[in-house]
């Protein structure tokens, strides 16, 4: 069992715990221009482009500076034209972050939502588009965070793709870990970032996008720093970044990606996540939490429990109590209802969700709550 004292573990979607050797790969300076960060540039490139299952040079990924909305915001308004005609699917603030992003760059959209616990449907999705034939773009979130859904992304892209509409995923808490290969799954483009289930350090978002597309998107953006078509031309170009790079956090992916492929790939690091929720999940019953959503809609990314009831259950506080005992968890972020959520993705084993629920039991008998 590892020491939790000073180093808590981070149970969250990101950022998360992240491997000893993943920290030590920060702790070099690198120029920007030196031929070996140039050469990892690449090599961070073609890692992600791998793992979304690039093979034939359909996609390139596009890295850029920042957390994972710059990326979103990056894509959408690089690759959907001004005059482009969105359909957002909503069902969790990320969604609805997705629209605000849309309002900002003057991007004409619809929404398609449903409860934070009810998936898209595919069947509405296919009937709206039928009905509405001057949709261009569709932009869906593969797992939306707020309560751990995961949302049946395959069936989306199929329907996207039969009436010649243009894909975008965010797939920001599902990259590396739920299988997402732009070969099965057709896209536009899937959006992710380096401090999610790649376990890498905050500060790199990117964008796996079609080249051809990627071609056409020259005049698109309405930001001179967002503009990935202009990020992969200076790429292509020189291998540069065309302002300063987060050097450390490149460093800190490259290692991370390499300990992602040792792992075995996204089926070996699903596979652990997977063990992390169940451990998680059985745990929390045993001691009378309810989860939110059902088993067949949960992905194995966090977890959304209902608060208890006691009156004697205050969030700060249990908070605080779970982190003096090495375990730092998530406030809710549902809108109708009261939750808190457990990450079950990060460098952590099933050892460590034991010791997490021990330590949530030993906290409720401090609190003097019963469930």
């Amino acid at each position: 069992m590892r020491n939790l004292q000073n180093d808590p573990l981070l149970l969250t979607p990101g950022p998360l715990t992240t491997s000893e050797s993943v920290k030590k790969a920060m702790v070099r300076d690198w120029g920007s221009r030196d031929l070996e960060f140039i050469a990892m540039t690449e090599r961070v490139r073609l890692g992600v482009e791998e793992i979304a299952g690039v093979a034939d040079g359909s996609h390139v990924c596009v890295l850029l500076q920042g957390s994972g909305t710059f990326a979103v915001e990056a894509a959408i308004t690089s690759l959907i034209p001004r005059d482009g005609r969105v359909l957002v699917l909503v069902n969790g603030a990320y969604g609805h972050r997705i629209r605000q992003v849309c309002d900002y760059h003057g991007r004409e959209y619809f929404s398609m939502e449903t409860d934070e616990n009810v998936p898209p449907n595919v069947a509405e999705l296919a009937a709206f588009l039928a009905s509405n034939a001057d949709i261009t773009h569709v932009v869906a979130v593969h797992c939306e965070t707020t309560s751990g859904i995961l949302n049946p992304i395959a069936e989306i892209a199929k329907v996207v793709q039969d009436h010649e509409c243009h894909l975008i995923i965010d797939a920001m808490s599902s990259f590396g870990a739920l299988t997402l290969s732009v070969q099965d799954v057709p896209c536009l483009a899937i959006v992710a970032s380096s401090n999610k289930c790649l376990e890498g350090a905050p500060g790199i978002g990117f964008v796996v996008a079609e080249r051809e597309a990627l071609q056409k998107a020259k005049g698109n953006a309405n930001s001179l720093a967002l503009d990935i078509h202009a990020q992969w031309v200076g790429f292509e170009i020189n291998g540069q970044w065309r302002f300063t790079p987060p050097t450390q956090v490149l460093a800190a992916l490259d290692q991370a990606i390499s300990e992602h492929k040792q792992e075995g790939g996204v089926g070996a690091r699903g596979r652990r996540y997977a063990g992390n929720c169940q451990v998680l999940i059985e745990g929390m019953r045993r001691l009378g939490f309810k989860t939110y959503l059902s088993d067949n809609l949960q992905a194995p990314i966090i977890v959304t429990f209902h608060r208890p009831r006691d009156r004697n259950f205050e969030f700060d506080e249990f908070y605080s109590r779970l982190k003096n005992k090495g375990f730092a968890i998530y406030p809710g972020k549902l809108t109708k209802t009261d939750s808190f959520r457990i990450g079950c993705i990060g460098h952590l084993f099933e050892d460590d969700m034991k010791a997490a629920v021990e330590a949530v039991r030993d906290v409720l008998t401090e609190m003097e709550i019963s469930l």
